[in-house]
């Protein structure tokens, strides 16, 4: 990946002289005759290392430009001077220059020095990175197929360059889907840059994709770089993608097309290599028929798809879940309590309209009301809500039925109407499906989603 390297010095031969040598070692170099310049470069565009004259004549000089650097972008800067003392030197060192060099300046010296910069910073940048992702993820726990399945899927795609779009429903994870592609990419070294397309609001999306320029709309105070700039040479994780509107998608589809963008309020075109990780809980084809979402961003956005499945259709993976998500509570301190197997299998039999994010909340709420150690069916029960609040093996009353939301009174009258067709015919899937009506294949889906199993002629389903 390019380095770009800025040179503030007002001496225009000191400038263009560093910039051919920067060239040559095949560095871009950026050139600023003024502190004021050269902050205002800093602003709107990536750089990755400063070249700061000391003394700059009129206007701020180099130490106050220091402080101004070191408050505001985390880049080393290497300080050059022609009246060098031991106290300047001292004195940049102290305010957090990387290194001081003075002048007449040996290009084999700054040239170390800048290499030196340049491989600080990287480390620097991966230390950050360390730190705001420990402690470490939830690993996508399970031993059901379908999670074994996704496990798999992300190996392959994740030390390609290829584009991924990530579906499932809320609190499925596929956040920790993007993550995990991220930590087994070949650009695992630098920062997942982040979007939540949601949480945005719809005037302000183009600001943060594509950042804006100083006074382009009310409360641009300054430039700002965008989560593109940001992610330049890695990778961009746009969540929750399908709330985005009809005219972001337009303005996106070109950047993604063309890798290549204008700020808002700008004319400058600014060049990026980016590769795109999506995600959302929406069926997009249902989106691009309701006029919602573009055919075009969707063809573009999805090179490789992952469905990441709800928690209903992988209840063996509870027991596995529980204690994962429980390792992760121990690490921010809440110590989860243990679940018996009676818990375990009633906890199986819920439907967790709210995925693997419910059943984490479930956990901690455990915890913080049952600080018994153990928590068992019983007490379980109490906490999982109305469609658990009978006994195991007990079908809902009507009243009960009344007392639910529409989604999850279906789910309970489904599984007590297939469990009891079931059990009238010893289990045959094939004989059920021709009494209720419904074609073999759609009903055996149907009762796995449910957690319920039949067998057929040929032995276990």
């Amino acid at each position: 990946m390019e380095k770009h390297i800025l040179i503030i010095d007002d001496e225009a031969s000191i400038r263009d002289t560093l910039a051919g040598v920067l060239e040559d070692e095949g560095l871009i170099a950026v050139t600023a005759a003024s502190a004021e310049e050269g902050l205002a470069l800093l602003a709107e565009r990536k750089i990755d290392l400063a070249l700061l004259d000391i003394w700059l004549g009129d206007g701020m000089d180099g130490l106050t430009a220091l402080d101004e650097i070191r408050a505001r972008w985390p880049l080393p800067v290497i300080m050059i001077s022609g009246h060098g003392t031991i106290e300047t030197a001292v004195q940049a060192t102290r305010k957090g220059a990387f290194d001081f060099i003075e002048k007449p300046l040996s290009y084999d010296k700054l040239i170390l020095s800048i290499t030196n910069g340049l491989r600080f910073s990287q480390l620097e940048q991966e230390n950050r990175l360390l730190r705001e992702t420990a402690p470490p993820p939830v690993e996508l726990a399970g031993t059901s197929e379908a999670i074994a399945r996704v496990r798999e899927e992300i190996a392959r795609v994740a030390p390609t360059n290829s584009w991924v779009l990530i579906l499932g429903e809320h609190g499925t994870g596929k956040e920790l889907v993007a993550r995990n592609i991220h930590r087994l990419s070949q650009t695992s070294h630098l920062p997942l840059v982040d979007v939540n397309c949601a949480a945005i609001p719809d005037d302000l999306i183009e600001s943060e994709l594509f950042g804006h320029e100083k006074g382009s709309f009310t409360g641009a105070v300054s430039s700002r770089q965008g989560r593109f700039d940001q992610a330049d040479g890695g990778i961009l994780f746009l969540d929750e993608i399908g709330d985005m509107s009809l005219k972001a998608q337009a303005k996106i589809l070109r950047v993604l097309q063309e890798q290549k963008f204008e700020r808002v309020g700008g004319a400058k075109t600014i060049k990026v290599s980016v590769r795109i990780l999506a995600a959302t809980n929406k069926n997009l084809e249902e989106e691009i028929e309701g006029g919602r979402f573009r055919a075009d961003l969707l063809h573009r956005l999805s090179v490789v798809p992952i469905r990441v499945p709800p928690l209903r259709e992988r209840r063996q993976d509870i027991a596995a879940l529980v204690i994962s998500l429980s390792a992760s509570l121990f690490r921010r301190g809440v110590k989860a309590p243990t679940f018996s197997d009676d818990a375990l299998r009633l906890m199986a039999e819920h439907d967790w309209p709210g995925n693997v994010r419910e059943l984490r909340n479930f956990i901690e709420r455990m915890a913080i009301m049952c600080p018994v150690g153990l928590v068992d069916a019983a007490e379980a029960r109490r906490f999982l809500g109305p469609a658990a609040a009978r006994p195991l093996g007990e079908t809902a009353s009507e009243l009960e039925l009344y007392a639910l939301g529409y989604k999850e009174a279906k789910t309970v009258f489904e599984r007590q109407y297939l469990r009891r067709k079931l059990t009238e015919h010893d289990g045959n899937i094939t004989s059920v499906a021709k009494v209720i009506g419904l074609d073999r294949s759609h009903l055996s889906k149907k009762l796995k989603e449910l957690g319920l199993s039949g067998q057929d002629e040929g032995g276990e389903e």
